[in-house]
């Protein structure tokens, strides 16, 4: 028992040791960033990386969130790579997915403890590897506190911000595939700013807007609300044209929001409207709110409705665009212990936004089209006053979809109208082919009479078819300087071919056919118009003969064009008969003298008689069934 015993205790031992080591490496990743942070989205992972904490020290982690599964805000799955990261802690930086590839993650600028740190870092996301690249092109300096905005071409677009000494309002310009440096143009640029509202177009350009030009602007923790400096009005908006390289300023009306810096700007998706959320700014004297809308259309501010549990206003925070989501991500306004770290609104349908806890990478379908119809929709079927259904009895109950006098109704309406329709079916297609057989048979007759020896064509036949903090001591409101970080550094000889007669049948009181009558002896040769007083248009007319074209060559008649648009939705290519041979009512009253002799009384009795044994029968079988359900 003793040996026994040790074994356990020894098997006991590693188990603990091996789920305490398990359970080690399961703990979750807890970031500590607060604020000032990149979140850049790359192939389905948001990478955070940088920001200040709680203290508002620079720190270095880096770390992503996986957003194609399902995840809940409660209970996020950071996944840590700091321990890969080469960039020294730092803040304020600015971040874009870029690159040959678009894979790869490059951060410009910011503020760090570290002297050393590198103007440019690159990531990327594929290889995990980060490196410094070398860039060509014009001279840049070290800007902080801006936002980067990139391009379907891999541009990089980085104005304003601030630099150590000045606020400025230069446009830097980064090519990510070929690593080189360019400048755009600053004539009538914006005032020079930090933490402004950018927000790429899909016109290929940029809005700014808001913002903060005050270098010891200050805000309270808790409300957001500005107690040192000042922030800039969203009555205008800037704008940048990338293709053109100028900027042009409009006037925004509406709910304009209050003067406010260090929100976030995205662009709806739909891209009619821009969405803004947060940021620290000056109380205007009423309740203010931190959700507004931009209706581009008409520049028009709008608050718009929401629903949800509403989180706490938070500034210096970022957001992203992830499937049918507005992902708010860190930020200084919130709790980390009692608020989660990602915000998530649905902003799929504009009429109304929702705050939301659940995250679903699936975007939503969009409804199927309604097909046209032509037909109104069939009125329902009238029952006797004894059968109609009352509230405690409705139609679709279970009770009414078992009664067997409903069922043998039903079916004897399938029988009916399934009859009725063969029958229909069978007389309609005997008609259709006699039809087209003496067609044929009248045409083949006609071209045998033809005394042109013109060698036979044939013409195709045309249709046109129609068819959306609070005070980290929950007591106490601090006050937030927002720039705490150190600054750092000519055809006579040949046949005449007369041109088709066309016939209008979209006004048949008053059609027309014109024609060009052969007149060698003319050079300009006019209209003749001829009314036709066939108001279906059937009636075709040979080409005039002119007594001065007695000497010239056989022409040859083209196909008139019959415009149908009013009757068959098409326009169709026929054969033209001469009119001293037949004329399209003789046509007419052959084919309807054909159908006569071919369905004449007989035809009609015995297919009547067909219908009544057929449908008699299965009336005769349902009026069984019928007593036979009844009596039992």
């Amino acid at each position: 028992m003793s040996r026994n015993s040790s074994v356990y205790f020894i098997i006991l031992w590693i188990l603990i040791q091996v789920l305490v080591e398990v359970n080690c490496q399961m703990t979750p990743f807890k970031p500590n960033v607060y604020c000032r942070h990149t979140a850049t989205l790359i192939d389905n992972k948001l990478y955070i990386l940088g920001g200040l904490d709680l203290n508002r020290n620079v720190i270095k982690e880096f770390f992503y969130l996986d957003v194609s599964v399902l995840f809940n805000t409660q209970e996020l799955s950071w996944q840590d790579l700091s321990n890969i990261n080469m960039v020294p802690p730092h803040g304020f930086a600015a971040s874009v997915k870029g690159g040959p590839n678009n894979y790869t993650l490059f951060l410009y600028g910011g503020t760090s403890t570290d002297q050393t740190m590198s103007l440019v870092y690159t990531f990327d996301s594929q290889s995990i590897v980060w490196s410094i690249p070398k860039i060509a092109g014009v001279n840049t300096i070290r800007k902080r506190s801006l936002t980067g905005i990139i391009n379907n071409d891999g541009r990089m677009y980085l104005w304003g911000g601030c630099t150590n000494t000045d606020f400025v309002n230069d446009m830097l310009i980064l090519d990510t595939i070929n690593l080189n440096w360019s400048k755009g143009s600053i004539i009538n640029a914006p005032t020079p700013r930090t933490d402004y509202g950018a927000i790429l177009l899909p016109n290929n350009k940029i809005i700014y807007m808001g913002g903060n030009d005050y270098d010891t602007t200050s805000f309270n923790s808790n409300t957001l609300n500005i107690v040192k400096g000042t922030t800039l009005t969203l009555s205008e908006i800037y704008i940048y044209d990338m293709i053109n390289d100028n900027w042009d300023t409009k006037v925004t009306s509406g709910n304009i929001p209050s003067n406010r810096a260090g929100f976030s700007a995205v662009l709806g998706l739909d891209g009619k409207r821009i969405i803004i959320f947060g940021g620290y700014f000056i109380n205007p004297g009423y309740l203010d709110t931190t959700l507004y809308v931009l209706d581009l259309a008409n520049n028009n501010w709008y608050i718009p409705k929401i629903s949800g549990k509403i989180p706490k206003p938070r500034a210096l925070h970022q957001a992203n665009v992830i499937g049918k989501y507005m992902v708010v991500s860190f930020g200084i306004g919130y709790d980390k212990t009692d608020e989660s770290d990602i915000l998530l609104l649905d902003i799929s349908n504009n009429d109304e936004y929702i705050w939301t806890t659940e995250f679903d990478p699936k975007m939503p379908s969009p409804p199927p089209p309604t097909p046209p119809s032509t037909l109104p929709p069939l009125p329902p079927p009238s029952l006797p006053p004894s059968h109609s259904p009352s509230p405690s009895h409705s139609s679709s109950s279970p009770h009414n979809m078992s009664d067997p006098h409903n069922i043998s109704d039903n079916i004897a309406c399938v029988v009916v109208g399934s009859s009725l329709g063969g029958v229909f079916l069978s007389v309609g297609s005997f008609l259709i082919y006699k039809w087209k057989k003496n067609k044929q048979k009248t045409i083949h007759e006609n071209d045998n009479n033809n005394d042109y020896s013109q060698e036979e064509k044939e013409f195709p036949i045309v249709r046109d078819i129609h068819n959306y903090e609070q005070d980290i001591n929950n007591n106490e409101q601090e006050t937030i300087q927002i720039d705490q970080i150190p600054r750092n550094e000519s055809t006579s000889n040949y046949p005449i071919i007369i041109p088709p007669p066309i016939i209008n049948k979209n006004n048949y009181h008053k059609q027309e056919i014109i024609l060009t009558p052969e007149n060698e002896n003319t050079t300009n040769h006019e209209l003749i118009i001829i009314p036709v007083n066939d108001h279906h248009g059937q009636e075709i007319m040979q080409t005039l003969q002119n007594e001065n074209t007695s000497d010239h060559e056989p022409t040859i008649p083209a196909p008139a064009i019959v415009n149908t648009n009013n009757y068959n939705y098409g326009q169709e290519v026929i054969s033209t008969p001469n009119n001293n041979r037949i004329s399209s009512q003789i046509l007419k009253d052959e084919i309807l003298q054909a159908v006569k002799n071919e369905i004449g009384q007989n035809l009609k009795n015995e297919l009547l008689q067909a219908v009544k044994n057929e449908i008699g029968q299965n009336l005769n079988n349902l009026n069984i069934t019928r007593n036979n359900t009844n009596q039992d």
